[in-house]
């Protein structure tokens, strides 16, 4: 016959085990998560809760700046994203109405390559047209602050592209995300942040992979995603031109700019919203844009050079179909 002692030595090194085996499940279960989070982009990270909010800053000289540019605090705001320059740039409404370079901010780390986000998992930012509203911004971001580019949009869902929490932010890392130094993302959510106070309600973001030039296109000749780059140009050249934010349309799975026929008395199909993957109305299309209809480079921009080039180029084309698109937003 075993000992008492024999016993209880037996009991508890099966107790021992059973804990060890516990901690080990819960091990693998931490470590899937980690992974989970890493495969969805900075989804989960991001929106970790945090006990003190913090709220954007804007910095003395870019309010003076604003002054100078004759821009109200609280007015709208743009916000431009380019990925081969890894440049931000935020756009200010001035007291005409129209919308000037304010600031540009260098991207500290974007995912992936040059092209748009297919899919969840592949890590690549996005590219294309997205509104940005109040709910989402995210001052309890483990990555300082952050806010929601708003993919995937109705372009995006129209060719079953899945992503999601895709988000501008601090903290200078990035897995399918825009990462930024926390100066600049203090600043860059304090500037649409006001914005939202003066009114705003939804700030458009444009990612474009480069400065949308015919010289950049030429550049990528030979790349897959050039139809869908010519498409973006489309809706980056109707900015420069009209320095206000374009009117985005999704129909026949293609981005419509500053679509003509949009009276719903002429056309009552656009009395709600188009299906981004039915044909798009009769007569539905971009305006073409004439070339001297360009506005001269403004004096001081650090982009001058960009913009002169830009003014040059032959762009009086329709946007080319790439296969089929729906809404307006």
């Amino acid at each position: 016959m075993r000992a008492w002692s024999d016993v209880l030595v037996a009991k508890g090194t099966d107790k021992t085990l059973r804990l060890r085996e516990i901690a080990s499940v819960f091990g693998k279960i931490s470590a899937l998560v980690i992974i989970l989070a890493h495969v969805a982009g900075c989804a989960s990270t991001v929106y970790a809760p945090k006990a003190a909010v913090r709220t954007g800053s804007v910095r003395t000289a870019t309010l003076k700046h604003m002054d100078s540019l004759d821009m109200d605090r609280t007015a709208p705001v743009l916000i431009r994203i380019y990925k081969e320059e890894s440049t931000l740039e935020v756009w200010k409404q001035d007291h005409s109405g129209k919308f000037a370079l304010l600031s540009s901010y260098p991207i500290c780390k974007f995912s992936g390559n040059l092209g748009p986000k297919l899919a969840q998992g592949d890590q690549q930012a996005p590219e294309g047209f997205y509104d940005i509203t109040r709910n989402q911004l995210n001052p309890n971001s483990s990555e300082y602050l952050a806010f929601n580019t708003g993919f995937p949009n109705a372009y995006d869902r129209s060719l079953g592209r899945t992503g999601s929490f895709l988000m501008v932010h601090g903290g200078c890392r990035s897995v399918g995300c825009y990462a930024m130094t926390d100066a600049a993302m203090a600043e860059i959510y304090g500037l649409v942040e006001q914005a939202f106070q003066g009114g705003q309600d939804k700030v458009q973001l444009h990612a474009f992979p480069f400065r949308m030039t015919a010289t950049n296109l030429a550049r990528h000749a030979g790349d897959p995603n050039l139809p869908f780059w010519q498409m973006l140009k489309s809706g980056s050249d109707a900015f420069m031109v009209t320095a206000q934010p374009p009117r985005v349309a999704v129909c026949d799975r293609r981005y419509v700019f500053n679509p003509v026929n949009v009276n719903p008395v002429m056309n009552p199909a656009l009395a709600g919203d188009l299906d981004p993957s039915a044909p798009c109305p009769v007569g539905f299309e971009s305006p073409a844009i004439a070339q001297e209809q360009r506005p001269p480079p403004p004096v001081g921009s650090p982009h001058a050079a960009t913009v002169a080039d830009r003014t040059a180029d032959p762009i009086a084309q329709k946007i080319q179909k790439l296969t089929d698109l729906r809404g307006i937003y």
